[in-house]
């Protein structure tokens, strides 16, 4: 090879920050990578979802790569090791977990995987929550940049934040919180999201989870998406058991068809708010002075659903209430005598009801 042409790869080529390279391999990997410039810009995987990825202790940049192209995150493993090598960054892959986009570039994508200030944070909010329970795990966690405080005053809708781009908010009242719209999942954000950032992870995940098919079996069953997420929030509030959950939701649809009020503790529980006592959102136990509380949340005091969801219901309370179970049970109480815990005991009679409460006074 002549000198004038060896000049023009080694401008042409990546610099390395790999002291332990030696001469020989420095100018043969700086030829190689000159080379393929054009593919190192271009997308290093199949597809555009964004995939979990998770490195091991100890593991090899080879099996890293590997992995990598199992994922379908990496179409060309070779490139990927040669150019992490010639860079030094084979020894600096992190353990860990990422969300890794199959658009990323091979340079993108050993930045991901070697930067530790771009290491994700994982979140996790549970099924039946309020918002307020939400804003309190981020107080006490205080993850990212995001700010607890924030969070609460835009899920309140008492900060700016628009809302016209999720379709199943168009016609989400004026005075209504986003309550109920912010599914409960574990998500992954990076050091420096802040409460606007999350609650929109939270939003446009409802809107995947919450498919097209899903929202037209709310329709046949005779409800609007918002009225869904009520009911929804509902059953997430009683239901202990999953395997109950379209029976709960069988037994309220039952009421709601022959007129009869819900009567849920868990919309009186969420209307009473925060009980300074015990420290609970959730008062337990409730009494009977509790029942007769003047809020549009009651519902043992008024007939239909209550005007908005009472928490954040995941995806099998939301399929429970798409696809209940078809029963004439209108009636349930949790069953003492049960090996599972929390489980329930369902009648179709008054009779019935009061039997079963009695065995377990």
């Amino acid at each position: 090879m002549g000198a004038v042409v060896l000049l023009l790869i080694l401008r042409a080529a990546p610099t390395t920050n790999n002291p332990a390279l030696n001469p020989i391999e420095r100018i043969y990997l700086q030829t190689w990578l000159s080379s393929r410039q054009e593919q190192l810009q271009k997308p290093a995987g199949d597809g555009s979802l964004p995939v979990d990825f998770t490195i091991a202790p100890g593991e090899t940049a080879d099996s890293i790569a590997a992995n990598l192209s199992a994922a379908g995150l990496l179409n060309d493993a070779d490139l990927f090791r040669r150019y992490a090598r010639y860079h030094g960054l084979d020894a600096q892959l992190e353990a860990g977990d990422f969300t890794l986009s199959p658009q990323m570039s091979i340079p993108e994508l050993a930045a991901a995987l070697t930067d530790g200030r771009k290491r994700e944070i994982e979140l996790r909010f549970v099924e039946g929550w309020r918002l307020e329970e939400m804003a309190a795990s981020l107080a006490e966690t205080r993850p990212a940049a995001i700010d607890a405080d924030q969070f609460l005053m835009i899920t309140r809708r008492q900060a700016p934040f628009d809302l016209s781009t999720y379709d199943f908010l168009a016609s989400l009242p004026q005075d209504a919180t986003l309550e109920g719209y912010l599914f409960p999942d574990t998500y992954r954000v990076p050091p420096d999201a802040d409460a606007a950032y999350l609650v929109d992870a939270l939003l446009q995940n409802f809107g995947r989870r919450v498919t097209p098919a899903l929202r037209q079996a709310f329709g046949v069953n005779g409800l609007s998406l918002r009225e869904a997420v009520v009911l929804a929030s509902i059953v997430e509030r009683e239901a202990v058991v999953d395997g109950e959950r379209p029976f709960i939701a069988s037994v309220f649809f039952n009421r709601l068809h022959q007129g009869m009020r819900l009567e849920a503790d868990p919309t009186i529980q969420y209307a009473l708010g925060y009980q300074p006592d015990t420290s609970q959102w959730w008062k337990t136990p409730l009494y009977l002075e509790d029942l007769a509380l003047d809020s549009p949340y009651n519902t043992y005091a008024t007939a239909g659903l209550p005007p908005g969801p009472i928490a954040n219901p995941g995806l099998a309370s939301l399929q429970a209430v798409a696809e209940p179970t078809q029963t004439e049970f209108i009636f349930f109480v949790v069953d003492c005598t049960a090996v599972t815990p929390g489980s329930h005991v369902f009648s179709i009679t008054y009779e019935e009801h009061l039997a079963n409460v009695e065995r377990c006074r």
